[in-house]
C-alpha cells in the first residue's frame, strides 16, 4: 500500500521539484499540491494524505497556521505534517512543532533521504535532529512553569512509560531504548503508543514536546 503525500509551497518550481523526487517510487504517491496555507488545509480535507509536506512562508495563511488547523481537526488525525525549511534552526521550526508538526525537512534534502523521511513519518515516527531537540530544551528551560494539565496527564503514565518517554525525549530511537532497557523494540513501541494515547500526542514529536512541557525531562543547567 502506497504512502499518499500532499505538497504545499508557494513556489511552483519547488512543488515540481518535490513531486519529481517522489515520483517513480512504487510505495509513494503525490495526491495533490497547494500554493498557500488555506489551499493546503482544503487539500488535506479533500485528499486525506498520509503526509503533508508544508512550507512555512506562504501567502494568506502561512504554514504554521495551516499546520495548526490540520492538527487540531480530529477528522484529520491520520495526517502527518512535515515542515519544509531552508535552515535547520529556522525560527519558525519550533512554532510549527508546537502547532502539531511531526518534524521538518531541509529543502535541499537528497532524493533518497526525502523518500525515506516520508516513510518514517507515515509510520508514526518523528523527524527531530539533535539541534532541534536542543532547541526544545532551551525553549522550555526559559519558559513558564509546567501547567496543571500537563502534570495531570503525566500522572496517568506508568513508571515504564515515564522511563521510555524520557529516553525518547533524549533522542533515542526504539532500538536504542530496547537495548538500554533490555526489552524488545516491539515492547518499546507498545509503551510509546500507549503513552501518546494517554497524553493526547499525535506522534513521537508531540510526545517529546510533552516530556519537556510536563517536566518529565528537566533541561540541564
Amino acid at each position: 500500500m502506497s504512502v499518499r503525500v500532499a505538497l504545499a509551497d508557494d513556489q511552483s518550481l519547488v512543488r515540481a521539484g518535490f513531486r519529481a523526487l517522489l515520483a517513480h517510487t512504487a510505495d509513494l504517491e503525490v495526491v495533490g499540491e497547494a500554493a498557500d496555507g488555506k489551499a493546503a488545509v482544503e487539500l488535506v480535507h479533500r485528499t486525506r494524505p498520509d503526509v503533508m509536506l508544508m512550507d512555512i512562508r506562504m501567502p494568506e495563511v502561512d504554514g504554521i497556521e495551516a499546520t495548526r488547523r490540520i492538527c487540531a481537526d480530529s477528522a484529520l488525525a491520520g495526517v502527518r505534517v512535515v515542515v519544509l525549511t531552508t535552515f535547520e534552526l529556522d525560527e519558525y521550526v519550533f512554532a510549527a512543532l508546537r502547532a502539531g508538526a511531526s518534524g521538518f525537512l531541509l529543502k535541499d534534502i537528497e532524493p533518497e533521504d526525502l523518500r525515506a523521511a516520508v516513510r518514517v513519518v507515515a509510520a508514526g515516527n518523528a523527524l527531530l535532529s539533535p539541534s532541534v531537540t536542543r532547541m526544545l530544551i532551551e525553549t522550555f528551560a526559559a519558559g513558564p512553569a509546567r501547567s496543571a494539565v500537563t502534570v495531570g496527564l503525566l500522572a496517568t503514565l506508568t513508571d515504564r512509560e515515564h522511563e521510555i518517554t524520557a529516553l525518547a525525549a533524549h533522542g533515542m530511537d526504539n532500538a536504542a531504548i530496547a537495548g538500554r532497557l533490555v526489552i524488545s523494540p516491539a515492547t518499546v513501541k507498545t509503551h510509546i503508543t500507549r503513552a501518546m494515547a494517554k497524553v493526547g500526542a499525535r506522534d513521537r514529536a508531540q510526545l517529546v514536546v510533552f516530556a519537556y512541557q510536563s517536566g518529565l525531562v528537566v533541561p540541564p543547567g
